[in-house]
């Protein structure tokens, strides 16, 4: 049973805050909730059996002494009119006592108490005695036995009664667990909403877009929280900006000596050096070129925005397919959108093409997908049939200069920055770019854009 619960525990236990708070609070109200109604029992079955005890030694008193003056042919009588709800009058001896009493039992305790309340009242000129029997039931009763004056037998016969409550005692306290049950909900909403709060402005953080400051009113914790987090926010607003302009500056900056050193090469004699360092050269401006577009598509400031329009998405896949087509590449496309959507062409056309020259450097068998999602999103996928990437490193491989050394690294003449800036784009364009493994070996990036009509 313990083993079964602790493999349950992490599915009862709720994973969200608000949910464990909730939980801990509802279950300390009902047991909060459950001891004040047992004290409430407990305290009305002390004070009523000790009124009980108390009252029943004058009544008893007062009802024998009306037994001793009546006649005794009329007594019989008057013995229902001497009923209460807890005893009854009989005019019969005492009978053979069927069960024993424990003398430090509850029953025994509350049967002396009794006896003694009974004894005092009615004074010395009464013996009572005590029997003890069960009923059909084997319910324990117990019998008080006297004598009148006249020797006649009298036998008390207390009757046990359950202790009862009013009815709307235990809707009130139901009403009462639900205001609290409420209020404690709310309590906690209040208190974990900053928390939600904080955790969507850190994930609407992007390196593309200045986030959301954090609300800085509310309690004095939350508040701080707030001020904290927006500076956070600033500082790395400011250090990422600061990478992408010393990255922008170096980049744009080399352009000028790897033209002169081109211009020079191209006066050398030996044509056999002059050609590998040509390539070399071309290399150079190839990861300047990449430097600079990542950091255009990096920084809002420092990309010329590119405006929104109506494009056909199906038209520029083939267009794209055929300038692949043409340089001798084999790509097939499945799927079409049959209508145009508003996003930045351009952009667009930038990320298909990365993602087509990384699936044709490492792959075979590149296949275009295109399909409508749902009213809100458009996926299109670039497979291969390559190599893949390690599942650890998918996520990586969308980092600038980031290369998969058994595979993908510096020899097949990867620049390390093209999939970083079409994950970059695809931000800017509201979308996102996902990287997986295909079974049967290769790589799936599927990019998700926003399905805007035009």
């Amino acid at each position: 049973m313990l083993t079964r619960l602790r493999q349950l525990a992490p599915y009862l236990w709720p994973r969200s805050l608000f949910g464990r708070l909730s939980l801990i609070l509802l279950f300390g109200l009902c047991v909060a909730h459950v001891l004040s109604f047992g004290m409430i029992v407990y305290e009305r079955e002390q004070a009523s059996k000790a009124s009980m005890i108390y009252y029943l030694g004058h009544d008893v008193a007062g009802s024998i002494a009306m037994l001793e003056r009546l006649p005794p042919i009329e007594r019989e009588a008057w013995l229902t009119k001497l009923d209460r709800n807890n005893y009854r009058y009989f005019l019969r001896a005492a009978g053979p006592a069927s069960v024993h009493l424990p003398e430090k039992s509850a029953d025994s305790a509350l049967a002396h108490e009794v006896i003694h309340s009974v004894s005092i009242a009615l004074g010395k000129e009464y013996t009572v005695t005590p029997s003890f029997y069960l009923d059909a039931e084997a319910r324990r009763h117990m019998d008080l036995h006297l004598q009148l004056s006249d020797g006649t037998p009298v036998s008390i016969e207390m009757v046990s009664r359950g202790m009862t409550y009013s009815v709307w005692l235990p809707v009130i306290l139901m009403s009462q667990l639900l205001i609290l049950i409420a209020f404690s909900w709310l309590a906690v909403r209040l208190a974990t909403r900053p928390l939600a709060q904080l955790a969507a402005a850190a994930d609407n953080l992007s390196p593309d877009k200045p986030g959301d400051l954090f609300p800085t009113d509310g309690p004095l914790e939350v508040a701080k929280a707030g001020i904290a987090f927006n500076a956070m926010q600033q500082r790395i607003s400011a250090y990422l900006s600061e990478r992408i302009q010393i990255l922008a500056a170096v980049t744009h900056d080399l352009q000028t000596p790897i033209t002169r050193m081109r211009l020079r090469v191209d006066m050398l004699d030996d044509e056999a050096h002059r050609d590998k360092l040509l390539r070399d050269l071309l290399a150079m401006q190839s990861l300047v070129e990449q430097g600079i577009a990542y950091a255009r598509a990096h920084n809002r400031s420092q990309r010329q925005d590119e405006k929104i329009c109506s494009i056909n998405l199906d038209a520029l896949l083939r267009s794209l397919v055929s300038d692949y087509q043409d340089a001798g590449h084999s790509i097939a496309v499945t799927g079409q959108l049959g209508r145009p959507i508003r996003s930045a062409p351009l952009a667009l056309k930038r990320i298909l093409s990365n993602l087509l020259d990384n699936a044709l450097k490492f792959g075979t068998q590149v296949e275009i997908g295109l399909q409508g999602l749902a009213a809100d999103q458009i996926s299109i996928t670039v497979m291969d049939r390559g190599p893949g990437i390690p599942v650890a490193e998918l996520n990586a491989v969308l980092q600038p200069y980031y290369r998969v050394e058994n595979s993908r690294n510096r020899d097949t003449g990867g620049s390390g920055l093209g999939l970083a800036i079409a994950q970059q784009l695809s931000l800017t364009l509201g979308g996102s770019l996902h990287l997986s493994n295909r079974d049967g070996g290769g790589l799936l990036a599927e990019l998700r854009l926003p399905n805007r009509d035009a």
